[in-house]
């Protein structure tokens, strides 16, 4: 399944990478800082068209549509973002990837997240392993002055704002450096592959984190919404993750804070 899977993200990937004149077909969803382009809508309809052709009994969850099924009681779901990153993508920033995730009975099966611009490949399959381009990767546990944070603004909830800046404030202290990507899944990928530490945003949806997540913890990650509480496949949540010593630091940091807040 991971091999089929595979091979149906890498050609989702290099529609992407093909695009031409990306600027003349965005268009705003709720505001000019959510935006879609007809080429998010084609490689979800690609992925749809192929996945549940690949496994017709399962249900799919992606971000371009009107999701009513209720999906938590199948045995089987696709968890999609066609492009994650559309902004950078608009842009001409390349990091941006495709992310499909397969949920069996609750649980992240299998993960595959393709950015076609570097030709990075992440893969996991749940109690097997992750991988980057077929290689084996585990992320690297520092401590937190080791420990490059990247983080996620949150930028479509205006009210949590100040959480992340708190929560900004509370680690930047204490961690080597911190950047911003614009991209979840690739920044739990970049875990994974021990190129930055630990990660968190105050509000993310499923498919922002389906696949990234499983990726991060086959390598070793631990991941978890803010406070500790798992995450939520079926609906937005906010999510903490990092190598073992640093997501137990920054989790005690950001648990800290937040009853500040409270």
């Amino acid at each position: 399944m991971l091999e089929k899977l595979t091979e149906r993200t890498l050609a989702a990937g290099e529609l992407i990478r093909s695009a031409r004149d990306v600027g003349s077909s965005v268009r705003e969803k709720t505001g000019p800082r959510d935006l879609v382009t007809k080429y998010d809508l084609l490689v979800q309809e690609k992925l749809r068209r192929e996945l549940l052709a690949l496994l017709p009994e399962a249900g799919f969850l992606g971000e371009e549509g009107d999701q009513r099924e209720e999906l938590s009681q199948r045995e089987w779901v696709f968890i999609v973002d066609p492009i994650d990153g559309t902004t950078n993508f608009i842009q001409g920033y390349h990091n941006s990837c495709v992310s499909v995730g397969l949920v069996h009975r609750g649980s992240v099966e299998y993960g595959v997240v393709y950015n076609p611009f570097d030709g990075e490949l992440y893969t996991a399959q749940r109690g097997k392993g992750a991988w980057l381009n077929g290689a084996p990767i585990r992320c690297e546990d520092h401590d937190l002055e080791r420990t490059i944070l990247i983080f996620g603004s949150a930028l479509y909830y205006r009210e949590l704002v100040p959480r992340t800046l708190r929560l900004f404030n509370a680690a930047f202290p204490l961690v080597q450096d911190i950047r911003r990507f614009g991209s979840a899944a690739l920044d739990l990928c970049y875990l994974a592959a021990g190129k930055a530490g630990a990660f968190f945003e105050a509000r993310l949806c499923p498919w922002d984190y389906a696949a990234g997540s499983l990726i991060a913890r086959e390598a070793g990650c631990r991941i978890s919404q803010l406070d500790g509480s798992d995450l939520d496949l079926f609906g937005k949540c906010s999510v903490l993750a990092g190598s073992p010593r640093a997501y137990q630091s920054l989790l005690e940091r950001f648990t800290e804070e937040m009853e500040r807040e409270a």
